[in-house]
């Protein structure tokens, strides 16, 4: 199907779903954040589920465990004060990953005004971006090790999800503000920068997020636009996943490659596979059985990409308004946030268009 026609396809299934306000029994609401925006997700071996939320207001907490259905400060209530030493409390946590070993870390990333996928404030604390991964052993529940990316090009940068290789050491990053992959060597404590701005990376400036009959702009008429953003690691750590959000094609590298310095910018990018038309994504997590989950917001769903290369619908609900991060549980229930941007002010010319309470689901998928 041509691109124009699948969008258009796109922008109709997004007004029917909530015309027809479709509910799935399946789906339940695992806890619930009055205003607080949940963003990230993650879930360990034991299904304890952690859930951060951005810096803004009402802003409570950076990083919560989820117990009972109610959030408490994770690690501890230091770590979340709104005020603090860069190394002992959380800027703005973007996104959260518990690895195979069970170690969560846990992205405090807040981007400078150019690597911003929100647009650009103009002020001079803009300027520069802070970023920090975090280290937590979930057994003892205390912070490991902290990396600073001191190499990085913070002015440039924007680092939005993280995933960690526990054979290889590395832990990839989707950079956005770089349209490429940061990969941070565990033992070091250095970075490269990979496949920036390829075509692979880079979001497709034609292809323009449309909501209930409108399309996503700013107040200046500048539509939302994010290079590569949502990443997926499988367990076995052997496929990189990953895709910009502006684009419905999904590609995937084998992590060997990643991990080999010596390659060569155009080296690399011959190693990178395209797997065709999926959808307008912005999270991905794989499970055991090697499907990856893609958060679909067009049309307020989950699909899944399955081994075979199939895209299959996992649920649709009417309440998965721009759903965004995910977890697996070794409970076989696949754990989510709905982060509602497309319904925030900045793109609705001023008005508050959030569907109060913000929710994380979940639902039995293995």
């Amino acid at each position: 199907m041509p691109k124009n026609l699948i969008f258009i396809y796109l922008t109709i299934m997004s007004v029917q779903v909530i015309a027809q306000e479709i509910r799935d029994p399946r789906l339940e609401i695992v806890a619930s954040f009055g205003k607080s925006q949940p963003i990230g997700v993650s879930v360990s071996s034991d299904n304890r589920v952690f859930v951060s939320f951005p810096r803004k207001e009402p802003y409570t907490m950076g990083l919560s465990e989820i117990v009972n259905g109610e959030r408490t400060s994770y690690p501890d209530m230091k770590w979340n004060a709104k005020e603090g030493l860069p190394d002992s409390h959380f800027v703005n946590v973007q996104d959260i990953y518990v690895d195979t070993d069970d170690q969560l870390w846990v992205l405090d990333s807040k981007p400078s005004s150019s690597g911003s996928v929100f647009g650009k404030d103009g002020s001079e604390e803009s300027q520069q971006g802070q970023f920090k991964l975090v280290q937590i052993d979930l057994a003892s529940n205390k912070v490991v090790r902290q990396y600073t990316f001191d190499d990085l090009e913070k002015a440039k940068s924007g680092l939005n999800d993280v995933r960690v290789d526990t054979d290889k050491k590395l832990a990839y990053l989707s950079d956005p503000g770089q349209a490429g992959i940061v990969v941070l060597d565990l033992a070091t404590g250095t970075t490269r920068l990979l496949l920036a701005e390829s075509s692979f990376t880079t979001a497709d400036p034609n292809v323009v997020l449309s909501y209930e009959g409108s399309d996503m702009r700013d107040s200046k008429g500048n539509p939302f636009r994010s290079n590569v953003n949502g990443i997926a690691l499988t367990k076995d750590n052997r496929y990189f996943y990953f895709k910009p959000i502006n684009t419905t094609k999904l590609y995937r590298i084998e992590t060997v490659y990643l991990a080999d310095a010596s390659l060569t910018a155009d080296e690399l990018k011959a190693k990178v596979e395209d797997l065709g038309e999926t959808t307008i994504t912005h999270g991905l997590v794989a499970d055991v059985k090697g499907n990856i989950y893609l958060t679909s917001s067009l049309d307020y769903s989950i699909k899944r990409y399955t081994p075979e290369g199939k895209v299959e619908t996992v649920v649709q609900d009417s309440r998965l308004i721009w759903p965004d991060s995910l977890g697996v549980g070794s409970d076989g229930y696949l754990y989510f946030s709905c982060a509602q941007m497309n319904r925030l002010p900045q793109w609705n010319d001023g008005e508050d268009k959030v569907s109060y309470p913000y929710e994380v689901y979940r639902i039995k998928v293995l």
